[in-house]
């Protein structure tokens, strides 16, 4: 039975719940979401797996999960990125915020920190998480994103146009 970290509104922790009960009460608790870059500036999508509780099916980033406790957000994000897509890069944070999102009688209600990495490294992802994976250019996405929607995560939807500010920012930066 997995564990999450239940957060106040500045990511203070307040103590643990399972995981399907946080969901199911809509608790805000800590996650954290992986951004992945290739050096063409492409920005790796996942399509996830259509056995998830929820969300299943549909595109987002490299990967997001939750940390457990005691762990550093930091290290739950380079794991999962090695379990779900096969890939290992050096990543850094980003930004963190705040989102609610509700699934038929599952709520997401996160203290999301978000994490980029750049890799031209191809995935092996774990089919149980990812039936499909691509890299995309900005341009295309963005485009996809105004004409479907439907097809991406409520929290990638959320967080995108952030994602890409910070990506440029960073690029301008180096």
């Amino acid at each position: 039975m997995e564990s999450l970290i239940l957060v106040d509104e500045n990511d203070k922790m307040l103590g643990t719940m399972e995981k399907m009960a946080v969901h199911r009460l809509g608790k805000l608790h800590r996650a954290f979401s992986v951004f992945i870059f290739n050096e063409a500036g492409e920005l790796l999508l996942q399509q996830r797996a259509f056995g998830k509780y929820h969300s299943a099916g549909k595109w987002s980033n490299a990967c997001c999960s939750h940390p457990r406790p005691g762990e550093f957000n930091i290290d739950a994000a380079k794991r999962r990125l090695k379990e779900e897509m096969g890939l290992e890069c050096e990543l850094v944070p980003g930004f963190s915020f705040v989102y609610r999102a509700e699934f038929g009688e599952l709520t997401e209600f996160e203290f999301d920190h978000v994490f980029f990495g750049t890799t031209n490294q191809i995935p092996s992802p774990e089919p149980e998480e990812v039936v499909a994976w691509q890299y995309v250019s900005p341009e295309v996405l963005t485009a996809e994103l105004g004409q479907t929607p439907e097809k991406f995560t409520e929290w990638f939807k959320i967080c995108y146009e952030r994602v890409m500010q910070h990506y440029y920012q960073q690029q301008e930066n180096d």
